[in-house]
């Protein structure tokens, strides 16, 4: 059998929380003698942002409790410690590497501010000379995988998904296959944090949720199998999506692909396997046409970089924006002048969950009747929602606000919208009447 190529290796995991079609963890498992892991629940992850809200409130911080606390579980069956902290990432993987002396680092590859910030605390701390391995782990289409130059990235989506879906192929899932030599002998007193650690009280998932779903790798692939096989909910996915009350109007997927609980690619094989065992038809491309925005707003935040936080966004747009603190706490409160509004952000602010259709048209309320900083509405958005993705986020925020993505500019009409989605008023009664308790 060859030597393994590293001794001692670290996987440091942050956004790509799964052992499934995992490739930094298949590399590392396959590349060492031994793996040790580490995450680390980033104290600065938690403080207020210059907009005055928590980085992570409540909702998405109970998500990713659970989700770690199933990784750790996942791992230790694979005899792989993980070591979880509630502190800075640079000083534990320092305290590890006095303990381990470690060979190699490995992990899922990022381009956003605040995850190349710590990443360069943690090099700068770690002061030998080891291997870094970079995996681009979040992707549907892989980015070595594409026909053209990030640069040269289609500013429309439309020509994006065409070149993608004709000239690209999907990777296979990347599994562990076995694993030998099991840390049998680590001591990991560590243990995960409570809600109380990370600064707030715990709380009962409100009855009315449309994602009353736990997090962890092992609950999204039980819902996924549910979604797709036992109910075949994703058969009517294109007709139901654009629903308000329930949990099965939409695949719900998002949480689970924002922490990287479950892979993008793992879905998309699931698809065609529910494709070859029961039927294919608009519904099942549609899960994965939204699978390919998503990649879509990944590569424009790696094309545009730090622009994508800019009031101008990425066509440097010269707008005026309002900051008028009274309006902000209106629509952040569900008091706005439009019951559609209202309804969809107090859902948000009691469940840390709301629709698509609902973020559309709050979002576009906000940047353009209101004429909003849309990042202030970003940033509400980045604090509340379960489930949070920087390039998904800022990726719609710019595009509603009219300096991302849409060449059109438009506004959504919020009346015209609640007549087409909620025409009996059922959605808004539901929540505009829990207001009032």
């Amino acid at each position: 059998m060859p030597k393994k190529q590293n001794k001692t290796s670290l996987v440091w995991f942050r956004n790509d929380l799964r052992i499934n079609d995992n490739s930094t963890l298949v590399d590392a498992i396959n590349n060492s003698e031994t793996v040790i892991a580490i995450y680390c629940f980033e104290p600065r992850y938690f403080k207020e942002n210059k907009s005055g809200f928590k980085i992570t409130e409540k909702y998405r911080a109970k998500f990713l409790i659970e989700t770690v606390t199933d990784l750790k579980q996942q791992l230790l069956n694979l005899g792989i410690p993980l070591y979880v902290y509630n502190a800075n990432t640079e000083m534990c993987i320092a305290e590890l590497e006095s303990q381990y002396n470690f060979d190699a680092l490995y992990l899922q590859k990022e381009w956003t501010k605040d995850e190349n910030k710590v990443f360069q605390l943690v090099r700068n701390t770690w002061d030998k000379d080891f291997n870094i391995y970079h995996e681009y782990n979040q992707f549907l289409y892989h980015p070595d995988d594409l026909d053209f130059d990030i640069q040269k990235l289609p500013a429309v989506f439309t020509n994006f998904r065409k070149d993608v879906e004709k000239r690209c192929d999907i990777r296979p899932k990347n599994d562990i296959l076995k694993i030998e030599n099991k840390n049998t002998s680590v001591i990991n007193n560590t243990v995960v944090p409570t809600l109380k650690d990370l600064g707030f009280e715990d709380f009962k998932q409100h009855p009315n949720s449309a994602f009353p779903l736990k997090g962890g790798e092992t609950e999204a692939l039980k819902h996924l199998n549910n979604y797709f096989f036992e109910t075949k909910k994703l058969g009517v996915y294109k007709k139901t999506r654009n629903g308000l009350i329930g949990k099965d109007f939409s695949s719900k997927f998002s949480p689970w692909l924002a922490n990287g609980s479950l892979s993008a690619k793992t879905i998309y094989w699931k698809v065609k396997e529910f494709e070859t065992l029961h039927f294919k038809n608009q519904s099942t491309y549609w899960l994965i046409f939204e699978l390919i925005w998503r990649d879509y707003f990944k590569y424009i935040s790696m094309k545009h970089g730090g622009k994508i936080f800019k009031i101008g966004g990425i066509l440097d747009k010269d707008y005026t924006w309002n900051t008028y603190q009274k309006d902000i706490n209106k629509w952040i409160n569900g008091e706005t002048n439009e019951p559609f509004v209202n309804a969809n952000m107090i859902e948000l602010k009691k469940t840390g969950w709301m629709s698509n259709r609902g973020r559309q048209n709050v979002a576009s309320y906000f940047a353009k009747t209101l004429k909003l900083d849309w990042r202030i509405g970003a940033a509400y958005f980045e604090s509340m929602l379960i489930d949070y993705d920087v390039h998904s986020n800022y990726g719609n925020w710019m595009y509603v606000a009219g300096v991302g993505n849409d060449p059109r500019d438009r506004t959504f009409n919020v009346k015209l919208q609640a007549e087409r989605y909620d025409n009996a008023g059922k959605y808004q009664r539901l929540w505009l009447q829990d207001a009032m308790f």
